[in-house]
């Protein structure tokens, strides 16, 4: 590994999140915490992604309602860059919706692993900032 790189982890990820209202801190602070709940590390040999949301559901019913919580945070983030009620609604729907996916113990982490609610949320999300807030864009490769 380069010495120059910092490799991410959950730790500096969120140690180093802007704190303004701005458009630019919501969308690194919801892209940030999306990436610590769906997409931490990668399952070998699938390619695919886990995050916390998924870990949190192992742990019956409180698990679920802390991914919940941390879901409606990004909602709520939101709501400070003037989204409409009717995309935070969807939002919130989706949190709750997979609040209930993971209310049936142990066997709720199976649907949140392929229905991740925090990543449709960060698409409706960007698709506000992209639209109303360009300079917000991010290039992603």
């Amino acid at each position: 590994m380069n010495p120059n790189t910092t490799r991410i982890t959950p730790g500096n990820i969120l140690h180093t999140l802007p704190l303004g209202k701005d458009a630019l801190s919501v969308r690194r602070r919801v892209e940030a915490m999306e990436r610590v709940m769906e997409g931490l590390f990668v399952i070998p040999r699938t390619n695919r992604k886990v995050g916390l949301d998924v870990v949190l559901d192992l742990i019956p019913l409180a698990g679920s309602t802390i991914a919940a919580a941390v879901g409606a945070w990004m909602a709520w983030e939101a709501r400070n860059i003037g989204m409409s009620k009717i995309q935070m609604a969807r939002m919130f729907g989706n949190v709750g919706l997979d609040w209930a996916f993971g209310m049936i113990p142990f066997v709720g982490a199976i649907p949140d692993f392929f229905f991740r609610s925090n990543t449709r949320n960060l698409r409706i999300i960007k698709r506000h900032l992209d639209k109303h807030y360009p300079s917000t864009t991010t290039l992603e490769g």
